[in-house]
């Protein structure tokens, strides 16, 4: 008799819904229980960094370079969402696009280890099945983040790193998967800065320390990096990714939280999914893309009040610096950081796009 109250009660409650292009409405009898909005049917956003951004830092050029690549990138992405394609492709997508560049801490511009090489790191996951694949410490793989999609659905794994992630990596008959020599990670900016970082290191005074500051205004973010992307599909699916070059100068084999499930990147078709820039080791600690998904769904609070409790509090509470990316289950989206900026950029199912970079 129970069963069949609850199934009389469930064929009333979804005759009363009526669900419009761009949101979800409900009967005019106020006893019944109210539908969220729908904001997006369909989103994107996407970072590539956060640290010291500011505008007398940078020339018009290479305000417009970023500013280009930002685009190129969450279009890409845009586009497949847009003609029906998963949020996982999305995500792969646009951060290839964003590894590919010279701009940015991650593929062709990671940052240099204090071995003076490349080492790079990159996780992904599904928000429909919270499976998630890894990888740190790699050296020959052009574009890290399709490789951590490869342990999430071609492994038992979540997590590979070094030697073995590089293995796994020429195991695959994968046109994705493009094995290179350390050699093509190199650009000349990044070199020097880990130049400057090492003599900074040696510098007994604060007018050395100030005046290599000075000459490379980058060299504030040592600690800092990485592109990430977070998307929401016609279907209802959420995908993360995150990819980055890591820390200049990092040593011992040093694992920031970009590859770390929770904290550089998490998903969940019940919540929301997140992408982390930062100073690592703050974000492993506070747990931040996986707590901002706990603070919705044990919280009850929006995605901008997790977004903004975790970044402007917890956060700067434990001493650490960065910001997040973020998409909800409803297509709202957040671009929360506590540093002077971050690269930005999201687009909705409109095509409203939306750049940023400085604090505004």
């Amino acid at each position: 008799m129970k069963n069949l109250l609850y199934m009389l009660m469930s064929v009333l409650l979804i005759s009363c819904y009526q669900k419009t292009n761009d949101s979800t409405t409900t009967s005019t009898d106020s006893n019944i229980l109210e539908v969220e909005e729908i904001t997006n049917e369909f989103a994107i956003v996407i970072h590539g960094g956060a640290g010291t951004i500011k505008k007398e830092n940078m020339t018009p050029e290479l305000e417009a370079q970023y500013n280009e690549k930002l685009t190129e990138s969450i279009k890409a992405g845009h586009e497949i969402l847009a003609n029906g394609g998963s949020a996982m492709d999305a995500v792969e997508a646009s951060i290839r696009i964003m590894e590919d560049s010279p701009l940015f801490n991650s593929g062709k511009g990671a940052v240099f280890t204090h071995d003076g090489i490349n080492s790079l790191d990159a996780s992904f996951m599904d928000g429909t099945t919270l499976n998630a694949g890894a990888i740190a410490g790699v050296t020959t793989v052009k574009n890290p983040i399709s490789l951590a999609r490869k342990v999430m659905t071609d492994s038992e794994h979540v997590l590979l790193s070094g030697a073995g992630a590089d293995s796994f990596a020429t195991s695959l008959d994968d046109k994705n998967i493009e094995i290179v020599d350390n050699k093509y990670f190199y650009t000349e900016r990044r070199f020097k800065s880990l130049q400057r970082v090492l003599e900074r290191e040696k510098a007994k005074d604060e007018k050395t320390v100030a005046r290599l500051e000075i000459e490379d205004p980058f060299i504030k973010d040592s600690k800092y990096g990485t592109v990430g992307c977070v998307a929401l599909d016609k279907n209802g699916n959420i995908a993360a990714g995150t990819s980055t070059g890591g820390m200049t100068n990092k040593k011992h084999g040093r694992i920031g939280d970009s590859p770390i499930i929770g904290s550089g990147t998490y998903a969940n078709n019940k919540t929301c999914g997140v992408s982390s820039t930062g100073h690592g080791e703050f974000f492993i600690r506070a747990q931040v893309a996986y707590d901002i998904s706990a603070l919705m769904e044990y919280g009850d609070r929006t995605l901008e009040e997790a977004t903004e409790e975790v970044i402007q509090e917890k956060l700067v509470d434990l001493g650490g610096t960065g910001g997040i990316v973020a998409l909800d289950r409803l297509g709202n989206i957040s671009m929360e950081f506590n540093t002077a900026g971050m690269y930005r950029a999201m687009m909705d199912d409109d095509g409203k796009l939306t750049v940023g970079m400085y604090k505004e």
